[in-house]
Order: structure tokens, then C-alpha cells, then sequence
């Protein structure tokens, strides 16, 4: 049960690229393999079964044969080792398998048979190391077609391990150009130097402008570093390499910089040309940064990139494209000009860029008429290009689900609620006790936000279970904010303990729930930062007391910054708990004043189980909010008018209300 702002981060749709998969020739070459495969066992077989079929005839019993020759209707007949065959007085055929009988010749004699043999011919000695060569032969062969296969999409085998993974990028399907690429004009109109740089340099030669040699993309996930890339491979009319940082980086030493040689070398080639390396940080973290001697894979591969991107020997006409979402991790010697001339900000698009951004994807979306790209926009604040992919798709299915043909504004804010609340848990069973306490925890923070004018309006608020909380108030700035002011600090303080006072103040002390865990962490991280951060406590002053955000060493950092004494740690804890009960009582403030709208809300609740902040407004207006509003019908809790109790806590009263951040 917590007060939930908003949140937001990527889906890239994955590259048309690679190397183009040949056309007749290589599927010609396979197929008469496999032909020549099959025909070889054919005449295997045959070779083996070729001698049964030499010989016709029915097959007799070699007593009914005797019984032949004694009525005399054998006519002629031919012996051999393994067989006897011959014709009888009416031309049929025959033959019979022999058995060891001396009286058959003279028996043969006396019946006037004409007797020939048939001499034994063994197999030649080439058809003999034939029949026993064919098997490994055929093993031999398949082995090798499969090894060399293997080696040919892969480029790991036994000769091309040290080869480079790059791909040349072909857009013959799935082209992406600039015009796909909204809500972050300014990283776009970097790019679209560089294209036409490449395609006309002479235009800035003239005033002895140089090509860049490289722009590494910077921003967070899903805010299109690597659709930007795909647009400059669409737009360029350049070869386009691309390959992913940590396809570098091999448990063997030396590969990876071995690779890097391999991936300029064939980028020489094709210049100008363009090369983007996906993810950089996998390979260009700082150096000495972890254990050993630093001769390890990784600042070898570093080393080898930082040497081919500018070194003696100068590699005109390519340029290197990189992202990374994590630039405070890599080597300053990769980001200096020469190698990275520019670095390009790819941020998360403020309201206009996200309405473009809507508008692109929503293009492939049959859309009711109702459907408001502003609207959902600006319901949609710190989102990036890949959540609001993910929004836009997630309506459709909704939609689809539901059996629509048009996806409308209902789908599109059912979908929202899901990206940024979590799908509802409705199979969830709660007793009324539970339901009771959670509509008032979550009205305790409604009436709160309605009294805090620094707050943001309410969206939305529930007690549905969505993902994790048993019920959510969803807050919406009216625009993008770029900084962050102490009143509103104060009054989101005041907003977060509003749902724990307002367990309190119905339920008694002894019936407060752990509800507020994520309240009360929201609220101890605010006041922290606000204390060792932003310098908006005069008791500890305008210094800067956190974290480094730099490495720490094997992942561990310490508690306390080394320079901080125990004094001032004991000031900086003292001065978050004041802050944070500070907000505490101004909460049992407003809601000690307004503890009859606090009822109102909460029946609410407990009747509609979800209300916008309009409904919310009216119901604290004393408006009709547009359905039958039903009174606060609450068994065992205060009537309306109530005052908040004076002890909340066994140790002292509660004193009276301080002003938040006094």
C-alpha cells in the first residue's frame, strides 16, 4: 500500500543485418553434395546386392530338382559353387541351392542332361579396396562438409577464432530511416551530420572541417541509441558494420585484441564506412580497475581498440559509432577527442517528443476516434521510447483480448496502469478487515495530496492489488520538471506518511500494519539526499555528504564516506529523522482537519475500489461526482468530526503540529 509516482524504461526491434545469407550458388553447391551423398550409397548397396539379381528363375527345393531329373524333364543345366540353375523340357527356368551329393554327375549322365559350370570369379583387388574404403570415405566426407559449414557462419572454427564478429548490416528488409526516429531531435540532427558528412565531404572540406572519427551515444534504456544507429545505417548509403561489445571479450588473452585488428581491417576495406559497437562499456571499463596486473583479456582488447581509433597509423574514413548507458565506467583515454569527437545525449523525451514518439508506433494501431495522443503523453512522464512502444502494443492486445476492432482511450489507460501499477491481482481474496484498512491508508494519502498544493495532481486511486501493493494513489505531474524544489520534497513527504497516520488515527496504534514499508523507505531515501546531497538541512549545511557513484571496489562500498566523522554522521541521522517526522505530523495535521473527508474517500473506496482524481476532487468539493456517493459506512471507526488522538506513541505525546521542514 504506497503512494507510487511514476516510474519508466526498453524494446528495440532486433536488426535485419548480417551477411546477407548468399543466393543460388551456395544452395546449388549443398544440394549436389547431398545428391552426390546419396547416389555414392545407391550404388554401395547395389554393389553388395548386385550379384542376386544376376541369376532368374523360381526358386525349387533341391529334392524336388532330383525328382526332376529322374522324370527326365531337365533339359541342361549349369553348376556352380553356390547354385545350380538350368531349364526344363517346357523352357521354364529354374534354379536350387546344391548340397554335397557325389551321385548327382552320373545321375545327370544317365538322364542325357547337358552339363557346363559356371567358373568362381572373386572380386578384383580395386573392388575390394573399394568396398572396404567406401564407409570412411562416406564419414570422411560428411565430417568435413559439416566442420566447414560450421566455420563458414560462425567464423569460430580452428582457423578463424582470433576473426573478427562484425556485420555488414543490408537493409533489404526492415529499413529504418530518420523518419522513424522522434522525440529526441537534438541527438538526431548530431547524426545527420555524420551521414552527410560521408555523403558529401567536400561541402565541409572546404573550410578544412574533418570527418569525426567517432560519437558515442549516451542515455539511459530505451531511449533509441541503437534505433538512432539503424537510421544512420538506412540513411548513410555506407557499408555498415555492427557488432555488440562483449562479442570482443574471450576467456583467452589475446583474442579480443586480435579481433578488433581483424574488425578494422576489414572495415579498411569497405571505407568510408561506418562501424557501431553496441554496449562499448563491455570492453572499455577503466584500466587497473580491478584485481591482478591489469594484463588481463579485457584492457588488452581496450588497449587494441584505443590504438586502432587513433594511433600512428590513421584509419581515414572510418567512423565508430558506440551506446552505452553506463559512460561514468569507461576509460577516459576512450573518450577523448580523436577517438570519441563527440559524445551525444540521447535523453528520455519530454512531452512533445513523446507525442512523436506515440504518433510512430501508433501508426501500425487501428485507433477509435477518442484516442488522444496529448492525453496519454502526458500521463506518461520519464518514459522512454521503448516503454512507450511497450504501452502502445500492450493496448492493442488489451484490445484484441477484449475483441475489438479499434483499440480506444479505455485500452490505452487500462494499458497504462499496468505498465506503471502492475496488472491487477483480482484472483487476490482479502477479508473486509484488510479491504477496510487499505481503502483507508490509501484515502489517508488522497486527502493528503489535496491539501499539499506542491504535490502532484492525483491520477488515479485503488485498492485493487496491483503487482506488489495491496492498493496504490497515482500522482501525475501537469508537465516535465526538470528540477526538483524543497516545497514539493515537503509535501511528498507529508503525501508518503499520510497512509500510516491514517491507519493510526481509525484503527488505534496497536493496529498499524507494515503497509507503509515503501512509504516510510521513499520517505527516509528523500530526506537522506536531501540532507547529504542537495544541502537543505541548516544544521549540517550546503555540503555534499553522499555516496561516490564512481566503482567500489569487488562491488562493496562502505556505509560512510571516509571524510565524514562520527559527529557528523550522528547530525546527518538526527537531522533525516526530524524531516521525516516533520512530514509525519503534517499529515496528522491535515488529516486531524479533514478527518471527515478521509471517511468520505474511503467509503468510496470501499464501494468503487477505483476513483480518478476528478472523482476525488468532487468527493472533497461536496460535489456529486456523476454516481451514488455512499456515506463513510465503516463499522467500528470514529464518526466524522473526530480529532486525531494526542498519543500515538507509549514513550510521549505527539506534541503539537510542526511545520513540515521547520
Amino acid at each position: 500500500m504506497s503512494d507510487n509516482d511514476n516510474r519508466g524504461d526498453k524494446p528495440q526491434g532486433p536488426d535485419n543485418g548480417g551477411n546477407g545469407g548468399g543466393g543460388s550458388n551456395p544452395w546449388m553447391k549443398s544440394l549436389l553434395i547431398w545428391v552426390g551423398i546419396l547416389l555414392a550409397l545407391a550404388i554401395f548397396v547395389t554393389m553388395f546386392d548386385g550379384r542376386a539379381a544376376t541369376t532368374g528363375g523360381n526358386t525349387i527345393a533341391y529334392s524336388a530338382f532330383l525328382d526332376k531329373v529322374d522324370e527326365g524333364t531337365v533339359k541342361d543345366v549349369n553348376i556352380s559353387r553356390d547354385m545350380i540353375s538350368g531349364t526344363l523340357s517346357s523352357g521354364e527356368k529354374f534354379k536350387a541351392y546344391p548340397i554335397p551329393d557325389s551321385t548327382l554327375v552320373p545321375k545327370l549322365r544317365d538322364k542325357g542332361v547337358a552339363i557346363s559350370a559356371k567358373p568362381e570369379e572373386g572380386p578384383s583387388m580395386l573392388m575390394l579396396l573399394l568396398y572396404q574404403s567406401l564407409p570412411f570415405l562416406l564419414f570422411l566426407g560428411i565430417a568435413f562438409f559439416v566442420l566447414k559449414q560450421m566455420q563458414k557462419n560462425s567464423g569460430s572454427g580452428a582457423m578463424g577464432f582470433g576473426k573478427s564478429r562484425a556485420k555488414m548490416l543490408t537493409q533489404k528488409e526492415g529499413k529504418v530511416t530518420f523518419a522513424d526516429v522522434a522525440g529526441i531531435d537534438e541527438a538526431r540532427e548530431e547524426l545527420e551530420e555524420i551521414v552527410e558528412f560521408l555523403k558529401d565531404p567536400t561541402k565541409f572540406a572546404r573550410l578544412g572541417g574533418k570527418i569525426p572519427k567517432g560519437a558515442l551515444l549516451v542515455g539511459s534504456p530505451g531511449t533509441g541509441k541503437t534505433l538512432l544507429a539503424r537510421a544512420i545505417a538506412g540513411e548513410a548509403g555506407v557499408p555498415f558494420f555492427t557488432i555488440s561489445g562483449s562479442d570482443f571479450v574471450e576467456m583467452f588473452v589475446g583474442v579480443g585484441a586480435s579481433r578488433v585488428r581483424d574488425m578494422f581491417e576489414q572495415a579498411k576495406k569497405s571505407a568510408p564506412c561506418i562501424v557501431f559497437i553496441d554496449e562499448i562499456d563491455a570492453v572499455g571499463r577503466h584500466r587497473g580497475a580491478g584485481l591482478g596486473n591489469g594484463n588481463d583479456e579485457r584492457e588488452q582488447t581496450l588497449n587494441q581498440l584505443l590504438v586502432e581509433m587513433d594511433g600512428f597509423e590513421a584509419n581515414e574514413g572510418i567512423i565508430i559509432i558506440a551506446a552505452t548507458n553506463r559512460p561514468d565506467v569507461l576509460d577516459p583515454a576512450l573518450l577523448r577527442p580523436g577517438r570519441f569527437d563527440r559524445q551525444v545525449v540521447v535523453p528520455r523525451p519530454d512531452i512533445e517528443g513523446r507525442i512523436k514518439i506515440l504518433e510512430v508506433h501508433m501508426k501500425k494501431v487501428p485507433l477509435a476516434p477518442d484516442v488522444d495522443a496529448r492525453v496519454i503523453a502526458r500521463g506518461t512522464p520519464g518514459f522512454s521510447g521503448a516503454d512507450l512502444a511497450n504501452l502502445v502494443n500492450e493496448a492493442a492486445l488489451t484490445g484484441a483480448r477484449k475483441g475489438k476492432r479499434l483499440v480506444a482511450m479505455a485500452e490505452f489507460e487500462e494499458a497504462k496502469d499496468k505498465v506503471m501499477m502492475g496488472a491487477e491481482r483480482r484472483s487476490m481474496v482479502m477479508t473486509d478487515d484488510e479491504k477496510r484498512m487499505t481503502a483507508y491508508h490509501e484515502a489517508g494519502h488522497a486527502v493528503v495530496a489535496m491539501h499539499e498544493h506542491a504535490s502532484d495532481p492525483i491520477h488515479k486511486a485503488t485498492i485493487i492489488p496491483r503487482g506488489r501493493a495491496l492498493g496504490m494513489v497515482m500522482r501525475l505531474p501537469e508537465r516535465d520538471s526538470y528540477s526538483y524544489h524543497r516545497d514539493k520534497m515537503y509535501a511528498n513527504l507529508a503525501v508518503s506518511m499520510g497512509g500510516r497516520v491514517a491507519e493510526e488515527v481509525i484503527f488505534g496504534y496497536d493496529k498499524v500494519s507494515s503497509g507503509a514499508s515503501g512509504d516510510i523507505q521513499y520517505a527516509t531515501g528523500l530526506a537522506r539526499d536531501m540532507v547529504t546531497r542537495w544541502g537543505m538541512s541548516d544544521k549540517v549545511g550546503p555540503l555534499e555528504y553522499g555516496e561516490p557513484e564512481g566503482e567500489s571496489f569487488l562491488g562493496y562500498s562502505s556505509s560512510r564516506p571516509s571524510r565524514m566523522s562520527n559527529a557528523t554522521a550522528q547530525l546527518i541521522d538526527d537531522e533525516i529523522k526530524r524531516i521525516v517526522e516533520g512530514g509525519l505530523d503534517r499529515a496528522k495535521q491535515v488529516l486531524s482537519e479533514h478527518i471527515d473527508q478521509l471517511h468520505t474517500v474511503a467509503g468510496a473506496l470501499l464501494e468503487y475500489e477505483t476513483l480518478t482524481g476528478d472523482e476525488i476532487k468532487k468527493l472533497i468539493a461536496g460535489e456529486d461526482m456523476d454516481r451514488p456517493v455512499p456515506g463513510a459506512k465503516v463499522s467500528s471507526v470514529p464518526k466524522a468530526g473526530t480529532s486525531i488522538p494526542k498519543t500515538r506513541r507509549p514513550n510521549g505525546p505527539f506534541g503539537s503540529p510542526t511545520p513540515l521542514g521547520a
